[in-house]
This record gives C-alpha cells, sequence and structure tokens, in this order.
C-alpha cells in the first residue's frame, strides 16, 4: 500500500441533506495511516451518515472524498470496496449454517476452471486458513460460523475485509454485545492490524472503552463537526461534554436502597441445556443484576422468566403465589415485561407509528372488546410519552425513524402501559449515546422508587456495578455468587464469571 499522503483518507466540505433535514454540514475529517480513528456523537448527530457516503451507499451533495491524497467518487458500495474500504456493522452479516471460510469467500468464491462453477474448495479453505493465521486466531476455517461466540464472529468479519484487501476498516458498535474479556481480544487484533497499516474507524458509545483503542476522536452534533481531539488529552467528561453540548447529571444516579416485601421468585429453574436450577428472589424497589460472559445463561435465564422460551422444570413465584408461564402472554397477564437485547427484531414493530407500539400490549386488557377506542389510545400513548419525556410528535412518526433512545423509550413505555410491576432489561442501553443512556438510568431508578421490581442483564460491568443493589454472576448456566453492589467491583465479578475464586 502506498503511503504518498499524510492521509490514507481525507473528507473536505462534506454535505449531505434530506428532505427536511441536513444530515452532514461542512464536515472536515481524515484517518492517518495506520490509526484507529474514533467517531462519536449521539444518536441522529451524522454517523450513520457518514458511514454510508465512505461506503458508498450515500453521495454526498457537496465536498471532496480524497484517498491517499487523491479525489475520488465512491458511487456504491463496490467503489469503495475496491478502494479498500469495508465496514462491520453491529449485526453481524454472517451465515451461521455456513463454514467460516465459506463466509469469508461468499459470493467470491475461487473456482477450480474459468467459467465452470466449480468451487475450488482446498484453495478456499487455505486462503482462509492464512487469513485467520494473520489475525492469530486460532480457529479451524471449516467450523460453522454458529459455533462461535460473538467476538469470534466480528473477527470473522474482519478475516473478509481483509480478504478484499482492505486499507480501512469501518467498525460500528463492534463492542456492544461483548463481554470485558471479549473486548479485550478485539482490541488485540485492531492492533495487530495496524502493525500491518490498516486504519480503522471505530464508533462506540462505550465511552470508556475508547482511549484503550483510539488514537484521535471526531465528535459530531446534530450534523456538524464539533471537534477532533487527542483521546491521550482529552478526559472522559470532556468527551461528554463535546458529544451532547451540556453538562449532564451524574451518569449512574444515586437512590436509596429499601428493598419492599418479596415480588419475585424463582426455584430449581431449568430449560434444556440453557440454565440449571436457577433460584432468586426479587423485591419491590429493587434492581437486580445478571452479569457473566457472553453466552452465560442471562439472556436465557430472563426469556424463560417471560415465557420467550418456557422452563421444562422450576417454580416462578409472584407475591408467594406460584403462576404458570408457559408463553409471554401468561407473563404479561401477570405484569411481567421484558425489554429483549434486540430491540428492532423483538421489541417493536417497526413499520408501525409509535403510538401504536406504545398500546400494542395493553390493548387486549384496555379493550376487550373487537374495536379499538382509538381517542383513549392516544390518551394513554400521550400519557406515558409525557412520563418517560418522548415528544409528543414522534409518537405519530414511524417508529423505525426514531432514534436508538426514543426506541428504547417507547418499548418501555409499552410495558408500563401494561401496568406491569416486574421489568427485565435485558441489555437496556446497547447501542444507546450516553444522553440517552442516563435518561435511561434515571427512568429505572424512578421506577424502582415506586416499587417496581427491575432485573438487568448486561455485559457491561460499569451499568451493572453503578446501577443494581443487588449483582447475580452466571457462568455455564448457573448462579455462581449473589453479591451485594457494596461488596462487588470489577475484579470479583470478573472472577467468578471465569470460574475463579475471588483474591
Amino acid at each position: 500500500m502506498s503511503k504518498s499522503s499524510e492521509y490514507l483518507l481525507e473528507l473536505q466540505g462534506i454535505s449531505k441533506t434530506f428532505p427536511g433535514a441536513h444530515a452532514l454540514r461542512n464536515i472536515n475529517f481524515n484517518v492517518q495511516h495506520g490509526e484507529t480513528h474514533v467517531l462519536l456523537g449521539e444518536n441522529g448527530a451524522g454517523k450513520s451518515t457518514l458511514v454510508k457516503i465512505l461506503t458508498g451507499v450515500y453521495q454526498p451533495d457537496r465536498g471532496t472524498i480524497l484517498f491517499e491524497g487523491k479525489p475520488v467518487t465512491f458511487k456504491d458500495p463496490r467503489d469503495s470496496q475496491n478502494f479498500g474500504v469495508s465496514a462491520i456493522y453491529q449485526e453481524r452479516n454472517l451465515v451461521h449454517h455456513l463454514s467460516i471460510a465459506e463466509n469469508i469467500y461468499l459470493g467470491k468464491e475461487p473456482h477450480k476452471f474459468p467459467g465452470l462453477p466449480i468451487i475450488d474448495r482446498k484453495r478456499m479453505i487455505d486462503g482462509a486458513q492464512a487469513l485467520l493465521d494473520r489475525l492469530n486466531l486460532p480457529l479451524d476455517p471449516t467450523m460453522a460460523v454458529g459455533e462461535l461466540n460473538a467476538v469470534e464472529q466480528q473477527l470473522v468479519e474482519v478475516a473478509r475485509a481483509l480478504r478484499m484487501e482492505t486499507n480501512l476498516i469501518i467498525m460500528d458498535e463492534p463492542t456492544a454485545s461483548m463481554s470485558t474479556r471479549e473486548v479485550s481480544d478485539l482490541f488485540s487484533v485492531i492492533r495487530a492490524l495496524h502493525a500491518q497499516g490498516v486504519a480503522v474507524i471505530y464508533i462506540s458509545h462505550r465511552l470508556e472503552e475508547v482511549p484503550q483503542i483510539g488514537q484521535r476522536a471526531t465528535i459530531l452534533r446534530n450534523g456538524s463537526r464539533i471537534a477532533t481531539v487527542t483521546l491521550a488529552d482529552t478526559s472522559l467528561d470532556q468527551l461528554i461534554r463535546l458529544i451532547v453540548g451540556r453538562i449532564l447529571p451524574e451518569k449512574f444516579p444515586e437512590k436509596p436502597y429499601n428493598p419492599g416485601a418479596e415480588l419475585l421468585r424463582v426455584e430449581g429453574l431449568c430449560r434444556d441445556n440453557e440454565i440449571e436450577d436457577i433460584s432468586f428472589s426479587l423485591h419491590e424497589g429493587e434492581i437486580m443484576g445478571i452479569s457473566g460472559l457472553v453466552g452465560a445463561g442471562g439472556t436465557a435465564l430472563t426469556r424463560a422468566i417471560f415465557g420467550a422460551d418456557p422452563a421444562n422444570i422450576g417454580t416462578i413465584f409472584l407475591d408467594g403465589k406460584p403462576i404458570h408461564i408457559a408463553t409471554p402472554q401468561d407473563a404479561i397477564s401477570h405484569g411481567i415485561g421484558l425489554l429483549t437485547d434486540d430491540r428492532l427484531e423483538q421489541g417493536l414493530v417497526l413499520e408501525m407509528l409509535a403510538q401504536d407500539n406504545v398500546t400494542l400490549a395493553a390493548l387486549e386488557s384496555a379493550w376487550p372488546g373487537p374495536l379499538i377506542d382509538h381517542r383513549l389510545e392516544n390518551n394513554l400513548a400521550t400519557h406515558y410519552a409525557e412520563r418517560l419525556g418522548i415528544k409528543a410528535e414522534h409518537l405519530r412518526q414511524q417508529t423505525s425513524s426514531l432514534s436508538g433512545g426514543t426506541q428504547q423509550k417507547i418499548v418501555l413505555s409499552k410495558w408500563l402501559a401494561t401496568q406491569a410491576r416486574v421489568l427485565v432489561f435485558d441489555e437496556p442501553t446497547r447501542g444507546i449515546d450516553i444522553g440517552a443512556r442516563v435518561e435511561i438510568y434515571n427512568l429505572i431508578n424512578d421506577l424502582a422508587q415506586n416499587g417496581n421490581g427491575i432485573i438487568i442483564t448486561s455485559v457491561d460491568l460499569n451499568e451493572i456495578l453503578g446501577m443494581c443493589d443487588r449483582i447475580l454472576v452466571m457462568r455455564n448456566g448457573r448462579i455462581v455468587a449473589d453479591i451485594p453492589r457494596i461488596k462487588a467491583s470489577k475484579q470479583i465479578l470478573l472472577a467468578y464469571a471465569s470460574g475463579g475464586t475471588p483474591v
């Protein structure tokens, strides 16, 4: 790769307008050879539009893109790939039943004979092995991708990008579903890429990790570039102020811990090979955390409690009385709500108006007859929107057009509309910017103060330690520790989650 210019990539005066909105205004941005340049901003700041311009999905209305000092035009994604630009998104683009090698070469399989559709599997497997070796990944290229964990799947996407002779990799929220240990593994690979001259544009809302991997950061706000800073010289508080444009209240707001009566109790819950002999109690006004490495069983437990994947064995008690939960409808009828880890696929109907999503789970109890009273529906949605700080005009918009933070509030208001008493949050702030996170945390605290029982499952240990009164640590589908927050630390949680004993 030539280094005829100081910058691998340079954007000069990039602007993009959509009907009724200026997505980007006169953006100047550059990436040096072999650096990680972090792109920061709230949801709606313009990051996604900038990425789509870099990958040829959109073309700018004005401005110039320089690659190795020379003006280029990305008319479509193939153009950007030809210049060595690849993007890896939070939602991984892999075919789980295919092997690692097949995914790496998907659509570009080597053929034994020119013009004949006979795949040269040996050359494909050998090529995939060479790419895995380049990333120091001890994986068998014939393994099915579905057998890999989150970070391994992410790195298969990196290998696929390298197969396309990539000079610049865009990583959009790559660690959103990764544990602390897996994040460390990914960062080791990124550093190895730098040594090979590959640059990375890194997008993340997990600000604590940014200085660990990035050299510089560019902050966008409302479609404009606010600043480009050297991360070694910039504090976390300074980054937050640049991102949100104001001083935020304490990220993890304090609340008194005064648990009330037992609300929910689980005894001996088991499901196939996912969870085994799970027992715990949750009290009114309590925020209980569930922590562990990815795949430890937290999500499986939340889905069992909600009846999405019901338990085979065990009993769930509400207010001291056994209840039967075989379906989500059973859970809803008993006042249990689940905010899933994937709000787009499982929490919302994106084509519907936000107002209709708010009332969706409450329709049967609010209107038992065949017809919906739309005036009352509007009043119900407006009531919970005001309670959660959702703008009235957002209720009349298609849900897919809203920011991640607003979408999460819509999911939460849906469960409040059912008057749920137990709320289970699975990765409540995944993909949500720092400002919206603080709002969500305050809402969770308010719910606990009002007597709701809250369960939070998260791989973000800062979130678990900052929000939860008590923490259950899971490993291999079992609870291995039950720790009051006052006695918990990252080291202790990681030790239990990894199968060790805290020193």
